[in-house]
């Protein structure tokens, strides 16, 4: 059920993005345009706007300070690539005030690395020796457990980071009445792919403790 809820809000997703790719933004601003004034409007002079390779491959590292745009949003005018951008660099400023979930979701990044490295072996050796070691399969739920709260607090992460790129984009007149309405639909879809990994989580993660409790 949740792979085809997935399947169903990414195929909803790209055809949004298709739409409002062909809107034009107001006075051509392309995405770039978009981040570095964002950027600028908040005071933010140290984190660089850059174009990389790849399709919605948009990001924000706060390890070397860059608001990553795909090429496809990079040099685009139009609504979607101006939400995209405006989303992204919504997560620059979260970096610079200290937004507490963008901090511990960062401070997350090593656990969840090396979890999610380890955790497919480590539930597959407790799901075979559960009768025999019953304790590796719990040690592999604790594991998959911090990647399910992982999932958990980028949610109010990326909503916030939406929010404030739809409420700049709106105030400095970059989207209008009609405009404004397509740079919050787009970025809506995008916000539901996290709902959908959580929530596919969250029923792997129950699963698992299923399985364990079932020995008992």
């Amino acid at each position: 059920m949740v792979m085809v809820l997935s399947w169903i809000i990414q195929a909803v997703l790209n055809s949004k993005f298709n739409k409002y790719s062909k809107v034009a933004s107001f006075n051509r601003m392309t995405g770039a345009d978009v981040a570095r004034k964002m950027l600028a409007d908040n005071g933010i002079r140290d984190v660089t706007v850059q174009s990389v390779a790849g399709r919605l491959t948009d990001h924000y590292n706060p390890n070397d300070k860059t608001v990553n745009l795909s090429e496809g949003v990079y040099g685009s005018a139009s609504i979607a690539a101006c939400a995209v951008a405006a989303h992204e660099t919504g997560h620059a400023i979260q970096d610079a005030c200290g937004y507490g979930p963008l901090r511990l979701r960062s401070a997350l990044v090593p656990v969840v690395s090396f979890a999610n490295n380890t955790v497919q072996w480590v539930l597959l050796a407790g799901v075979l020796l559960l009768n025999i070691f019953p304790g590796i399969l719990w040690a592999g739920i604790i594991l998959f457990a911090a990647t399910v709260f992982f999932s958990l607090i980028t949610l109010p992460v990326e909503i916030n980071a939406s929010q404030r790129a739809v409420e700049w984009l709106d105030t400095t007149g970059i989207t209008n009445f009609e405009t404004t309405p397509m740079a919050k639909d787009a970025l809506k879809w995008a916000a539901y792919t996290y709902v959908i990994a959580a929530i596919g989580s969250l029923a792997t993660l129950f699963y698992y403790i299923g399985i364990a409790n079932s020995r008992r």
